[in-house]
């Protein structure tokens, strides 16, 4: 008795939507309902169906296998069905439609008849054309690839129709391995680095988000530093660095030698120089985005590292199916031991500051001594709420800490002093996230980065105590909404609220002196963007729009966005990238000497007035040719930036006291070919760039930029096989610009600095040779072991990045200033990871 019963229990449990012979489905419901079927073999010979649901009725499921098939049943008594064929109708056309990848039944797929006439699939993937004869119709849906279906006859069995996923090209990578493994190109002209799969260049050990991104043509650090990057002309706060959707005001340990993100937490780290998305404000040069949260659900990890400057952790851990946790600290090894690579990064970082310049006098008994370290740790939870939510909440904090006592004897009289200067970075963001159906999701960020520098300098022999703070408190809230409305066309908008107050404190004894400003500046974007992408013409396109208000000064501003590519062939593309972008905060510089003369800039707000809101337009045009592991990218750039200060450019001549406002202008090319054989992978890059400014209000209206590098060449020779990495690369470029002092108008007796024309003439050449290589292994037990050794400089050349004039106080002349480039520097590594 029991057999039956297993029977029904058998064929109902099966997937739904799954095809059955007709025979096998009434056996189950005369099993399930005692009922007796009566029919002729030929009459449902061959005939098969999707199953009725084992909840529906008698007379439920009877409609239903009337509605899916050509035949009549007549219940007599609910003891006895009679099945007939319909008679006077014509036959029908039916179908069923699935994915082609996991064989499911595709709900809501558009039938389309040559009349124009359209119908939908249910929730079976099943459709039917009603009477008459149709011999060919088309079938589509949103993700998957349309089919023209000819050449069928009513008479026939339901069809079966399998759809193909369809890939969205603006989704795709162009091109994997670009400078190394991990490093990728996409559609949208950006580049992505996924740290866990990162292989290695030269000089880099670990994937460092920071130092990776200055191999890439058109980005580069004039004096070495991670905190002052320049992309295509522009200085370092003119990026926006984003961590997990948090701005970050402090990117550098070390004072700009190390990266504040820990390389071994990223997960995808996606650079743009133009062309950015409409979400990405506040920035009028490139966009740094970094995301930790993993694409696909990872097992629980643990590693541990060491190197020459710093040691860290990291832990991720699942507390359910659903949720995770996820630490990450790094420290400083300086409090404990001065490593080579430590003394080469000192040196660099505090030559011709007041801490090396400290014991001027040779008539008085100086001492001097410091103490310094840096810290950042990091924590995320995720936790997923039913099928369709996701919450995540980020969190990082950042530190560097400095601390030098000093100490002088005169007049037999001891003093001595300590002095701190400490930077420090907090930031928090919670997300949630949610699906509505396949094509509709909607994405909530608060967030908020607080930003602080804090300098206290004592003079032991003037007895003055110089007090400086520059703090940024930065909150916001973010909504997002993307819609995919066919295969080819998806649309995207959303809300941005901003509001970023800034704090400037100076406080100044003997003499007196106190001055402290806070300025609050809230804006408000609304954004629009489209993209369309079209597979059969070999057409990608993304528009967006990007309207911003500035409460304080009542403006309102539209920033449009533009990406077009166009495949030539499955080998070339062109590709054209559009954008015009403002910035509200930008960092200045009062004097050299500020901070120690270590960290010079700090942050301030926009007024409208002596400090303009910054704005830039960009547009470039890119060739790309890929086939046969080689691979071509040219692209020819145009960029402007209106509303630069000479206070946020670094001058150390004779515009150093001076505050004007007005631009710069670049025009280059970007160049970079690649070729792949086996294990072995070469590159070379060449950028050209002319980069002026334009200040209208000044006697020499126009000369060249501080960060204008003419002629910047790479090359790399990388070699991966199996655990075993090496690279060897070069970096080859025409000093910067420089202003050269005009001696002649010197008179020794009362020696007064005049200058030549602002950057009349360069720097010498900088050329670098860098060498890097890393081992991995495997223990039995599972446990990973990774050790690596990077030389950087290794010729030992002693490269100058920087040169300037002052008044010695010792000798009452006129000197020359040079700051140099680390020499030879080497660092090891090792980890650990479970």
């Amino acid at each position: 008795m029991f057999l039956p019963f297993f029977l029904v229990l058998n064929l109902f449990a099966q997937d739904k939507g799954k095809v059955m012979p007709f025979q096998k489905i009434i056996i189950a419901i005369e099993q399930q309902h005692q009922v007796s079927f009566n029919y002729t073999e030929d009459l449902i010979a061959g005939l098969q169906c999707v199953p009725p649901k084992k909840s529906f009725s008698l007379d439920q499921k009877l409609h239903y296998l009337a509605q899916k098939t050509h035949l009549s049943f007549e219940n007599i008594g609910n003891r006895f069905i009679n099945i007939y064929k319909k008679e006077n109708t014509a036959p029908l056309l039916c179908g069923y439609v699935f994915g082609a990848a996991d064989h499911k039944p595709i709900e809501n797929a558009n039938i389309s008849l040559p009349n124009g006439t359209q119908i939908a699939t249910d929730f079976n993937g099943y459709f039917e054309l009603g009477q008459g004869e149709v011999t060919a119709f088309g079938v589509s849906h949103v993700g998957f690839v349309s089919q023209k279906i000819t050449s069928v006859h009513p008479d026939e069995n339901c069809l079966q129709i399998f759809l193909e996923p369809e890939i969205t090209e603006l989704e795709e990578i162009r091109a994997s391995a670009v400078l190394a493994s991990g490093i990728s190109k996409n559609t949208d002209g950006s580049f992505e680095i996924k740290p866990k799969k990162f292989g290695i260049l030269p000089g880099l050990i670990e994937p460092d988000a920071l130092q990776t991104m200055q191999q890439i043509p058109g980005v580069n650090s004039l004096d070495e530093s991670v905190s002052s990057i320049n992309v295509r002309g522009g200085t370092h706060d003119q990026n926006l660095f984003l961590w997990n959707g948090i701005r970050m005001f402090q990117t550098g340990h070390f004072f700009g030698l190390i990266s504040v993100f820990n390389p071994n937490l990223a997960h995808t780290i996606s650079i743009y120089k133009n062309g950015s998305s409409a979400f990405y404000g506040e920035s009028v040069s490139s966009v740094v985005a970094i995301s930790s949260t993993p694409e696909t659900t990872e097992k629980n990890s643990f590693s541990a590292g060491i190197n020459m400057i710093n040691a860290d952790v990291y832990g991720k851990y699942n507390l359910s199916k659903k949720s995770y946790i996820e630490i990450s600290a790094r420290k400083s090894i300086t409090d404990f031991v001065e490593t080579p690579t430590y003394k080469e990064y000192f040196n660099k970082v505090f030559q011709n500051t007041t801490i090396t310049d400290f014991a001027q006098n040779q008539d008085v008994d100086y001492k001097s001594d410091k103490k310094f370290g840096f810290y950042d740790a990091t924590l995320k939870y995720a936790q997923k709420i039913g099928s369709k939510d996701q919450i995540v909440l980020d969190l990082i904090t950042i530190k560097d800490n400095l601390e030098v006592f000093q100490s002088a004897t005169f007049y037999a009289i001891n003093r001595s002093e300590n002095n701190v200067l400490r930077q420090q970075n907090y930031g928090g963001n919670l997300s949630w996230k949610r699906n509505w159906n396949p094509f509709n999701t909607t994405k909530i960020n608060i967030y908020n980065s607080t930003y602080e520098l804090v300098g206290n300098q004592k003079t032991t022999n003037a007895n003055q105590t110089v007090i400086q703070e520059n703090t940024v408190n930065n909150n916001g809230f973010n909504v997002e909404n993307n819609h995919t409305l066919t295969s080819k066309f998806s649309f995207n908008n959303g809300y941005q609220y901003n509001e970023i107050g800034i704090t400037n404190l100076e406080q100044v004894t003997n003499p007196d002196f106190f001055r402290r400003v806070k300025d609050v500046l809230r804006t408000h974007a609304l954004i629009l963007e489209g993209k369309y992408n079209d597979t059969l013409s070999r057409l990608s396109l993304k528009a967006g729009a990007r309207f911003n208000y500035i409460e304080k000064f009542q403006k309102y501003r539209v920033e449009p966005r533009l990406q077009v590519r166009y495949e030539i062939s499955k080998s070339v593309s062109i590709e054209l990238l559009g954008e015009l972008k403002s910035q509200n905060s930008q960092q200045i510089i009062d004097l050299q000497k500020d901070y120690f003369g270590i960290e010079k800039r700090r942050w301030i707000i926009s007024n409208n007035t002596t400090v303009p809101i910054q704005r830039s337009k960009q547009l470039s045009l890119n060739v790309f040719y890929k086939e046969n592991d080689w691979l071509l990218d040219i692209e020819n750039f145009y960029k402007k930036v209106n509303g630069i200060t000479t206070s946020s450019q670094g001058f150390q001549n004779q515009l150093e006291f001076v505050r004007t406002t007005g631009d710069y202008e670049v025009l280059g090319t970007e160049f970079l070919i690649q070729k792949k054989i086996n294990h072995f992978l070469t590159w070379f890059s060449y950028t050209y760039n002319k980069n002026n400014y334009h200040f209208p209000d000044y006697e020499y209206p126009t000369f060249p930029n501080n960060f204008e590098l003419t002629h910047t060449l790479s090359w790399a020779a990388i070699y991966e096989k199996n655990n075993f990495k090496i690279a060897l690369g070069t970096k080859w470029s025409s000093g910067r610009p420089k202003t050269a002092a005009d001696l002649s108008q010197i008179d020794p007796s009362a020696p007064v600095l005049v200058y030549n024309k602002p950057n009349n003439t360069n720097l010498h050449i900088f050329s670098q040779v860098n060498l890097s290589a890393t081992y991995k292994w495997e223990t039995t037990n599972g446990i990973q072991y990774k050790a690596g050794l990077s030389i950087l400089n290794i010729l030992n050349r002693k490269n100058e990045i920087s040169e300037y004039y002052r008044i010695s106080s010792l000798t009452n002349s006129i000197e020359e200033v040079e700051t140099f480039a680390l020499q030879r520097t080497p660092n090891v590594s090792f980890r650990v990871s479970l």
